[in-house]
This record gives C-alpha cells, sequence and structure tokens, in this order.
C-alpha cells in the first residue's frame, strides 16, 4: 500500500465516518471479549447495544449538552452532522446524522494519531450506553 501524505482536517466526513465506524466496532468487540461474552451469537447481540445509530446519537448528545468537546472536535462534529448520505430504512435522519458525526468524531481522531484521546471518548461512549441499559 502507497502511504500519501493525507491532511485528514480537510477529508470529508464520510470518510471519517468510515474510519471511525471500523475502530469503534473493534473497540466494542475487545471490551466484550473482556467481559466474558464468547460465544458469537451473544457478541453480536451485546455489540449492537453500542454500534447501533441510536446508541451513538444518544452518546454524542450527551457529549454536546456536557461540553464535553473542544473546539475542534465540534467542527468536526458539526461537518459529519451535515453530511449529505443515505439515511437506512430502520432509522430516522437525525438520529442517522448523529450517529455519523459520532463516528466522524472518533475516525478523525484515529486518523490523526491521537490514541488518548480516541480511547477516553470510546471509554466514555461505553459508560454510557452501559448506564443507559441497566
Amino acid at each position: 500500500m502507497t502511504e500519501k501524505n493525507l491532511d485528514v482536517r480537510q477529508m470529508k466526513s464520510l470518510t471519517l465516518a468510515y474510519m471511525g465506524d471500523v475502530i469503534y466496532d473493534k473497540y466494542i468487540r475487545e471490551y466484550l471479549i473482556q467481559k466474558g461474552f464468547v460465544q458469537p451469537d451473544q457478541l453480536h447481540h451485546k455489540a449492537v447495544e453500542f454500534v447501533a445509530a441510536t446508541s451513538q446519537s444518544k452518546v454524542l448528545k450527551t457529549w454536546l449538552s456536557e461540553e464535553f468537546l473542544d473546539d475542534e472536535e465540534s467542527g468536526v462534529v458539526r461537518r459529519g452532522r451535515n453530511a449529505k448520505s443515505r439515511v437506512p430504512k430502520n432509522t430516522d435522519v437525525m438520529t442517522y446524522r448523529y450517529s455519523t458525526a459520532f463516528e466522524a468524531l472518533l475516525g478523525f481522531h484515529y486518523l490523526i494519531g491521537n490514541n488518548e484521546r480516541l480511547e477516553q471518548l470510546i471509554y466514555h461512549a461505553i459508560q454510557n450506553t452501559e448506564e443507559r441499559s441497566r
């Protein structure tokens, strides 16, 4: 694979979200396996609780209401929320847009190599989702 000098800050939001989706899914799968979920069917059903658009949207709305994000992150979220994409039939437009913005933010941190903040956001998202599911 040839490496290009990419300007992540100029990247399209849907590209950031594409990467963020993969990264979040990876962290969630690792988290669930470490918690003892080892059967594939069990893993899948539990993972859906975290990676569903509704869960990601709720986490992002919490971050926004708590002013958990800095100005640059808020800009990434705004761009991600406003990105034009096809909305799946199983969710409403606003939920999907917030979910896309959530994934774009994670993709942004991953691609700029800011792993400390990425893991902080993911840890917070996991805690937020688990608290809501209790």
